[in-house]
């Protein structure tokens, strides 16, 4: 089976319905929505609801699971306190049949020796799930450290990641580039993408399209290059999700907090830019 690539919308401070956010993406020419397994959208409807009303819109699904109590893990949580919440949230995200899970796990706080304990538990779990689990590179996690990186995959050859670079920018101060050894090591086991532009002080730019900008944008672009050419894996799309968000990430103007700019604008501006700008190995028949 040859690889594809499918562009996802996130549903990263969505307010509307379920059904709103397909007939959006529909619009917006994604291929499929990225949503919390737990988000608000989905709470009141049963799996078959979702797993139908995906299917009339011709949209896939990535499931995100986070332990932790939230998305900055409570430091009372033990190792095993994340991996009990993850059996419970892998068998629910079961019945909504997702192409593939983004997995938001593990503490920062948590020693060396504790990570590999942990990572080795966690592994074994994703063996049995029958579909793709990618590990975010995520800051306050397990894998918030881009220098750790080469050795955590040369210790886990089983790891599969999910690449947002704008956290690794914001926990190294610096920008991400594919010089740099975390990123040649985690070209061949990343199966996702988060397409957000961080810079050296912060997760999100203000827009990545303005000039003063741009140098960043095309840190990122680059990278995200490398990982699509390096992909490994035949079975399955590789897939990206525009994810510019809310919560603190984008900037706001002082006293009265309105954004600098629209979210849900910029990441379908966003998913446009990624079609024009980003190619598939040539030895693949697919496109953008």
């Amino acid at each position: 089976m040859t690889s594809a690539l499918l562009l996802f919308k996130t549903l990263w401070g969505w307010t509307d319905s379920l059904d709103q956010a397909c007939e959006c993406s529909q619009r917006g020419g994604f291929d499929g929505l990225e949503v919390n397994l737990d988000h608000p959208c989905l709470e009141a409807l049963p799996a078959a609801a979702i797993r139908s009303r995906l299917d009339r819109s011709q949209q896939h699904l990535i499931l995100e699971i986070v332990t932790g109590g939230d998305y900055t893990p409570s430091l009372q949580w033990s190792p095993a306190d994340h991996l009990a919440q993850l059996d419970q949230d892998l068998q629910r995200a079961a019945g909504l049949e997702p192409l593939k899970i983004n997995l938001i796990t593990g503490s920062d706080s948590w020693s060396d020796d504790v990570q590999d304990d942990f990572l080795d538990a966690l592994l074994d779990r994703l063996d049995a799930v029958p579909v793709a689990v990618m590990l975010e590179t995520h800051r306050s996690r397990s894998l918030f450290d881009p220098w750790r990186l080469p050795t955590q995959l040369q210790r886990f050859p089983r790891l599969r990641l999910t690449a947002d670079l704008s956290h690794w920018c914001t926990v190294s101060e610096r920008l991400m580039t594919p010089e740099l050894s975390p990123v040649q090591a985690m070209a061949p086991r990343v199966d996702h993408i988060h397409a957000r532009v961080g810079h050296a002080q912060g997760p999100s730019v203000s827009h990545p399209f303005a000039p003063e900008w741009a140098e960043a944008l095309e840190a990122h672009r680059r990278c995200w290059q490398l990982f699509l050419d390096q992909s490994a894996r035949l079975d399955q799309p590789f897939t990206i999700t525009p994810e510019f968000g809310p919560d603190g990430y984008m900037p706001q103007l002082p006293f009265s907090a309105k954004p600098l700019a629209d979210v849900q604008a910029l990441n379908a501006e966003m998913a446009s830019w990624l079609r024009s700008s980003l190619s598939m190995p040539a030895s693949d028949s697919c496109s953008l």
